[in-house]
């Protein structure tokens, strides 16, 4: 695959972070729609959204809900939209998959296998909550599986199947990228993958460097030059394990799902300033970014003129 050209992709809100956590996390739908954007103008070619209820910032995988940011970011933009299957984990995989089925993005994310996922440790660092439901939905998290079965996979892959819609396959384990190559197998999932291996979170692989190196070996040897490889790390771990994929060929996710810093000790004010800062790294290293035409080329999508929104 074409590595001359690195995707970037901000995660603008996501289901991880509370509205308690930063007052920059975007909630309603014209925060979600002026942070997609934003992160385009910064220089993002795709963006990865979920949708939150307004009132009080819960996770809400209504297609109503996303509804009511989608068409102004399209209008604004010729960044590629990429919707959430994960949705949260509190979630059912039928009402996880509604937003991709019913509105048919150019790309989904879909998340390769179950798994714990801790964010209970969240709670030693935040005491103060705005709204009823995040603390208990931070502590549950330690009796909490992510529920992405074999079944739940096949379910959401032969539903899209007739949308056009692509997939951002999400790696939280080396097991993961074993899980994506047997669907290769099964004829469900066809090249070019686009990998998104997920580092630091609890209950998934860790962060160290040879971590994202074991993961990026792993992926080459299952899927050869048929994939292009991309990371998140969560919280500190953002940046350094963004450059380390920058170096080594791969693509790089940012964005206030993911972190809501900006350097030690200091909020990030937009997902705009993370992908900014991304930007200028990968500026000074002399690794040129791609456009959302240059991602689209590049992954084989279907074009923003073939979605349902």
């Amino acid at each position: 695959m074409d590595t001359s050209k690195v995707i970037i992709t901000c995660a603008v809100t996501g289901s991880i972070h509370t509205p308690s956590m930063s007052p920059y996390l975007p909630v309603s739908a014209d925060e979600i729609a002026e942070a997609a954007i934003g992160a385009a103008r910064a220089g993002a070619a795709i963006v990865h959204l979920h949708a939150r209820d307004p009132i009080d910032g819960r996770p809400d995988q209504t297609p109503e809900a996303f509804m009511r940011f989608l068409p102004r970011i399209k209008e604004s933009s010729d960044v590629v939209i990429n919707l959430t299957t994960g949705g949260a984990p509190t979630m059912s995989v039928q009402e996880r998959l509604q937003p991709a089925l019913r509105l048919k993005p150019e790309v989904a994310s879909l998340n390769l296998g179950s798994m714990n996922f801790g964010l209970y440790e969240m709670l030693g660092r935040y005491k103060e909550f705005k709204h009823d439901w995040e603390q208990p939905y931070l502590a549950g998290s330690d009796d909490r599986v992510f529920k992405n079965t074999f079944r739940d996979i096949a379910y959401i892959l032969e539903s899209c199947r007739d949308n056009g819609t692509r997939f951002e396959f999400e790696c939280y384990d080396i097991s993961h990228l074993y899980t994506a190559a047997h669907f290769v197998d099964r004829g469900l999932i066809e090249a070019p993958l686009f990998i998104q291996s997920v580092f630091g979170l609890r209950g998934g692989i860790g962060p160290h460097p040879e971590d994202v190196m074991h993961m990026k070996r792993t992926a080459d040897r299952l899927f050869g030059n048929d994939y292009y490889w991309s990371v998140l790390g969560a919280g500190r771990n953002q940046m350094r394990i963004a450059v380390q994929s920058a170096v080594m060929g791969g693509n790089v996710r940012v964005g206030l799902e993911d972190s809501l810093w900006d350097g030690p000790g200091q909020l990030a004010r937009s997902n705009a300033d993370q992908v900014a800062r991304i930007r200028r790294i990968l500026d000074e290293l002399g690794i040129a970014v791609a456009t959302p035409a240059e991602a689209r080329a590049m992954l084989k999508l279907k074009g923003a003129d073939r979605v349902g929104f």
